[in-house]
């Protein structure tokens, strides 16, 4: 494994190293570094402020995901040589099982979870993680047949040596443009899981995603909304002439969650996992907490939390999902996006909106554009909110958490915000 390392990246007992983050992510590294007594020192501005003693004559730095480039020490140690690794280099370089890397700014811990449900089926010792649940290097084991990793576009900017068998840009929306700066460039680190010569999986729904093809690699196309490789016909699942399965055997709410199925079914084929097999884990598949989970029937009113929806493209899909008009919620921490990319979908799907958070006053200016009035609500809590939605709501409406938003504003994280919605509607009188 040293002489990998030394190859790859020129680490070697000599190397001085630095692991910035004392996240997950930086444990991981930390740990998997120990083992194979490499000299390192972690540090975390959250603990000690940078300085440039910090990073002096250090020749390789492993940033964790959640540490922007940008900072000014980061950027000054790397201009002078600095070498730049990340967590999914090292996974990559010393893995000689195949490897699947799925990103895309909405629906790629779904995706990565119905992969490995899939995998298991078809009796596949398989590891899954990365940007969900476990960190790469966490997942290492001599046993494994196959990996599937979540990959952000954090850790695919800092990533150089990654050659999946198969990999998926799930789709493109503005998201975390407050590092990215804007939306090619958000593209552009998505792309990098494309780096070698395995499987591409499109989303032909995304112009964005299709223009990433290559056209000497061998492709697989997926869609709702026309006819691909994968696609929706006629309410089900068709894999060119065949059909799959019915939509109505599909146990998620949301047709972004049958773009998700479907592009999972490409990449399962793409590394020849049983068909029927992943079509079976596929229909006893149960729904992610905060993607899209329905939490409760009460008072005749369908609640879901979509608490993960912390951005404008998570929030469209959502709404899209639904045929009929929603009481939405939304708002939190805007993270420098076009609030007015709502406008046509609220105004399409949205039969009340109730707003929350910091940037709320950003999405109403917004509605109060509209040709046509939705009306509108603040709440301070969820409890506030949960009030709020039981008064406007009829027995046979569904509300809809989507924040489009992350949650940093007044909550520890999405999954906070998402259990202090199901606990305010549990409190609700019946």
């Amino acid at each position: 494994m040293q002489n990998i390392l030394k190859e790859k990246f020129d680490l070697t007992a000599d190397s001085k190293i630095v692991v910035v983050g004392e996240g997950i992510t930086g444990t991981s590294v930390a740990h998997f570094l120990e083992l194979l007594a490499l000299h390192f020192s972690i540090v975390d501005s959250r603990k000690a402020p940078f300085t440039s003693e910090t990073f002096k004559n250090t020749t390789h730095l492993i940033v964790s995901p959640g540490v922007s480039l940008a900072e000014p020490f980061i950027a000054e140690a790397l201009n002078a040589g600095s070498k730049l690794v990340s967590d999914i280099d090292l996974f990559a370089a010393i893995v000689n099982v195949p490897i699947i890397g799925i990103t895309g700014a909405n629906g790629k811990s779904t995706v990565t979870t119905m992969l490995g449900d899939m995998a298991k089926a078809c009796d596949k010792n398989v590891g899954v993680g990365g940007n969900l649940g476990k960190p790469a290097l966490d997942l290492l084991d001599p046993a494994a047949d196959l990996y599937v990793l979540e990959l952000s576009s954090f850790q695919l900017e800092r990533s150089h040596v990654l050659n999946a068998v198969a990999a998926t840009v799930l789709n493109i929306s503005a998201d975390h443009l407050d590092r990215h700066d804007d939306l090619d460039n958000y593209a552009q680190a998505k792309q990098v899981i494309f780096s070698g010569n395995g499987v591409m999986v499109l989303n032909a729904d995304d112009e964005m995603v299709l223009a990433m093809l290559d056209t000497s690699r061998k492709t697989f196309t997926f869609s709702v909304k026309q006819k691909a490789d994968f696609y929706l016909a006629d309410n089900n699942l068709m894999y060119g002439e065949e059909i799959l399965m019915p939509l109505s055997a599909l146990p998620l709410e949301g047709k972004h969650n049958v773009s998700n199925a479907l592009a999972a079914l490409a990449l399962g084929t793409a590394v020849s996992l049983d068909i029927e097999l992943c079509v079976k884990a596929l229909k006893n598949f149960k729904a992610l907490n905060h993607r899209m989970q329905k939490v409760s029937t009460k008072n005749g009113i369908n609640w879901v939390n979509d608490s993960k929806a912390t951005n404008i493209g998570a929030c469209i899909a959502a709404l899209e999902g639904y045929d009929e008009k929603v009481i939405l919620i939304a708002g939190g921490e805007g993270k420098g996006q076009d609030m007015n990319e709502l406008a046509p979908v609220i105004q399409a799907k949205a039969k009340a909106v109730i707003l929350i958070g910091k940037d709320a006053p950003q999405i109403e200016a917004v509605i109060n554009q509209l040709t046509e009035i939705v009306p509108t609500y603040h709440a301070q809590d969820m409890q506030e909110v949960a009030a709020i939605a039981a008064h406007v709501g009829k027995s046979g409406d569904t509300v809809l958490l989507s924040p489009a938003c992350a949650s940093l504003d007044q909550y520890k994280n999405y999954q906070d915000r998402g259990n202090q919605f199901a606990a305010a509607i549990e409190a609700l009188p019946a």
